[in-house]
């Protein structure tokens, strides 16, 4: 059964119009069809459709199931983007289907793409949300300074900065997973990493220093790593 993003109100669901225009055009939908949707916020409705028009499609709600698989954590990863895109795009595709709450877009000092696309982002994670049906969206933020990233209050949050500085200490992840953090950050650098000065400055905001084991990964690669270990850590 196909997952669309909509709207719920207590016993109907409404499509939102590019969702309603790929139901009726691209895969021409009849009334009495069932769907799954999902308003992306933990909500997933089992829904007949009982009216078609060009803009809006709308059905009645047979099943709801709320929290839909939620976690029993929040995981918001900070990544440099990569120069290639779809090895970031082949990392958000994953991670989502894995399960991530938030992405942040940083600007460090190595660098290798100075902008995104938010919007393109956005269309590739909803489409993993669909295929793997889930009725949680991840959050995305846009390209942000480094500096001013480590700045911003993260209540609550277990902060985690990765980094292969062998001359400044670092924890091992799963150590860190051990406390059972209920919400974690990760910080993922470019490939030329975080440069030292960023690292010191992370761990003055109160940072913690991980390592994800004795290889070295690539940016997409690490970032993967610390999705899977979270998941497997904190289930």
């Amino acid at each position: 059964m196909k997952l669309f993003f909509g709207k719920i109100h207590q016993d109907i669901a409404v499509l939102n119009e590019e969702e309603s225009h790929h139901f009726a055009k691209v895969l021409r939908g009849n009334e009495g069809d069932l769907v799954h949707v999902t308003d992306g916020k933990g909500n997933l409705a089992k829904v007949e459709i009982t009216s078609i028009s060009k803009k809006v499609v709308e059905g009645k709600i047979i099943e709801l199931k709320t929290d839909f698989e939620k976690k029993n954590y929040y995981l918001h990863v900070a990544i440099a983007p990569t120069k290639t895109m779809e090895r970031l795009e082949f990392f958000l595709e994953k991670a989502t289907e894995i399960g991530i709450d938030e992405i942040t877009f940083l600007q460090t000092f190595h660098s290798e793409r100075k902008n995104i696309k938010v919007e393109r982002i956005e269309k590739i994670i909803q489409a993993a949300t669909k295929q793997s049906l889930k009725a949680y969206l991840p959050k995305v933020n846009d390209l942000t300074k480094f500096n001013d990233f480590i700045k911003s209050d993260f209540e609550g949050f277990v902060k985690c900065i990765a980094h292969c500085e062998s001359d400044i200490e670092r924890t091992p992840l799963r150590t860190v997973l051990e406390n059972n953090p209920q919400k974690i950050l990760l910080l993922i650098g470019p490939e030329g990493d975080f440069s030292r000065e960023e690292i010191i400055s992370a761990e003055e905001h109160n940072f913690t220093g991980i390592s994800l084991g004795h290889q070295r990964f690539r940016t997409e690669t690490a970032a993967l790593q610390a999705v899977f270990a979270v998941d497997w850590g904190l289930k």
